[in-house]
């Protein structure tokens, strides 16, 4: 290929076929000051070594053993072989298998392990009087250097700016050798044999048409083939024609998602629908589970109240667990159905995400999507036995829980609580429960009334001085002791 123009590092092109300012500083970038006659030189000087096994660069002949599409392989003696392709003879004068052919040799591929033939002077003439700027061409990638690609254009060199490859940036480009690429012509000097080629630009093109065709024909609720680009904690977005559209990580799956990347993969092809198009189609959301069977459809008559089901913990919150019953269906088990025993504060005191439960289903509610479950019904409920372990007038032992400003909580077991009014804390007057009790104290206590069905115990700590304890209708609170006539102690009114 030629020299530069006037000395300098600017790539000299015909005055009608100068190269876009941003496009010809690309190129000089990769050339590092050099011309790209010096940088493919450079390139192929290392190559010319391993030529010479199969023989010196020159007019051979060989006889031609095989045709695979436009590919022509020759046996030039010894170990040699090499290729030519099919675009450099006439159409119904293609050599066939065991016709015996004259070309040159080019150079050497190292990485097919094979010479790149041509025929003398006929094909590049050829080449060189239907070229022109603009056309798209197909040309076989043969090395690279450090500017970018040496192409193969129907027996001539052609580079091609690794920036020029590809839309996206090709850290190795290596990958692209002996591959046919399809490419634009942006540079053509028949002077100086100058030939760029540039892919990238091919592809914005199409890219530009298809975007166009696409928000053309775009509407809501239609489906579309997606190729996933990128993928974000919150989605992933998908290129659907020329445009890209957002599949957010709620629209994924009727399951829980924490990461995206469980269900899509970068360069993966999806059908998905579109949900939303905003922004004058500068905002398009996208949708995968809404083309797939929502679980909560016949939920009614797959779970009934009572039923006992398996699933597993999904996500802990403050007033419940979720607990997944089937993938996409979720139910919520409130932290007051998780254990008669204890009084927890959080749903982690007794559950972990990933742990595998069984529960019973109390309501479903497919019009709001929700289900509640229970953990504790299958447990024995404590309350079934206190009328029977706790009669009126007993005396129990029990620890202050809670104290509140009416009275104070006492855990008579697991799951049971007495209360203790204020007013039966203490034989003395007392402003507040805790001039009385405190939080943990083992206490002795005297049972007034009893219901199981109200699951209310209430007791008094007065001791001897206590009235005596009267038995209530099940159903209602304990009555108040009655206040002593007179004057009290310390002579008080």
């Amino acid at each position: 290929m030629g020299s530069e123009a006037g000395g300098n590092n600017t790539f000299r092109s015909d005055a009608d076929h100068r190269l876009d300012a941003q496009l010809e500083q690309e190129i000089q970038d990769a050339l590092g000051g050099k011309s790209i006659d010096e940088v493919m030189d450079e390139a192929e000087a290392s190559r010319d070594a391993s030529a010479s096994a199969g023989g010196v660069p020159g007019l051979k002949r060989g006889k031609v053993i095989g045709v695979t599409g436009s590919d022509i392989f020759v046996d030039l003696g010894g170990r040699s072989q090499g290729v030519i392709t099919s675009d450099q003879f006439e159409p119904d004068k293609l050599p066939q298998v065991g016709d015996t052919i004259e070309v040159l040799i080019e150079r050497y591929d190292e990485r097919e392990g094979m010479l790149i033939l041509s025929r003398q002077g006929v094909a590049q003439k050829t080449a060189w009087a239907t070229m022109a700027m603009g056309d798209i061409v197909e040309a076989r990638v043969t090395g690279v250097n450090k500017g970018g690609l040496e192409c193969d254009l129907k027996g001539i060199r052609a580079f091609m700016p690794a920036s020029q490859v590809d839309i996206v940036r090709i850290e190795d480009v290596s990958t692209m050798i002996g591959q046919r690429l399809t490419a634009e012509i942006v540079e053509l000097d028949r002077n100086d044999k100058n030939v760029v080629l540039s892919r990238r630009k091919m592809l914005e093109r199409q890219a530009a048409e298809s975007r166009e065709q696409t928000m053309a024909e775009l509407a809501e609720g239609q489906v579309r083939t997606g190729t996933v680009r990128n993928i974000m904690p919150f989605g992933a977005f998908l290129d659907i024609g020329g445009v890209d559209g957002l599949l957010h990580v709620s629209d994924m799956s009727y399951s829980r998602v924490d990461d995206p990347k469980d269900v899509v993969k970068l360069g993966q092809k999806l059908n998905v629908q579109v949900l939303k198009i905003e922004q004058g189609g500068k905002r398009i959301s996208l949708g995968l589970k809404q083309l797939l069977a929502d679980p909560w459809e016949n939920v009614v008559d797959k779970y009934k109240a009572g039923q006992a089901v398996k699933g597993k913990v999904t996500n802990l919150a403050k007033f419940g667990a979720f607990v997944e019953v089937e993938p996409g269906l979720e139910a919520l088990i409130p932290i007051g159905e998780m254990t008669w025993k204890k009084r927890i504060n959080h749903p982690s005191e007794i559950l972990s995400k990933g742990q595998a439960v069984e529960v019973s289903v109390l309501e479903v509610d497919p019009t709001r999507k929700r289900m509640s479950v229970s953990l504790k019904a299958f447990e024995p409920d404590p309350w079934s036995e206190v009328e029977r372990k706790y009669p009126i007038g007993a005396a129990v032992e029990g620890t202050v829980t809670r104290l509140a400003d009416f009275g104070a909580f006492i855990e008579l077991e697991p799951g049971v609580d007495g209360l203790a009014h204020i007013s039966e804390l203490s034989s003395k007057p007392i402003q507040r429960p805790s001039d009385a009790v405190r939080q943990g104290q083992k206490v002795q206590a005297r049972v007034l009334h009893v219901s199981a069905s109200d699951r209310r115990i209430s007791l008094t700590l007065k001791g001897e001085d206590a009235p005596e304890a009267e038995a209530a209708p099940s159903g209602e609170a304990a009555k108040p002791a009655k206040k002593r006539q007179g004057p009290l102690r310390g002579g008080l009114e």
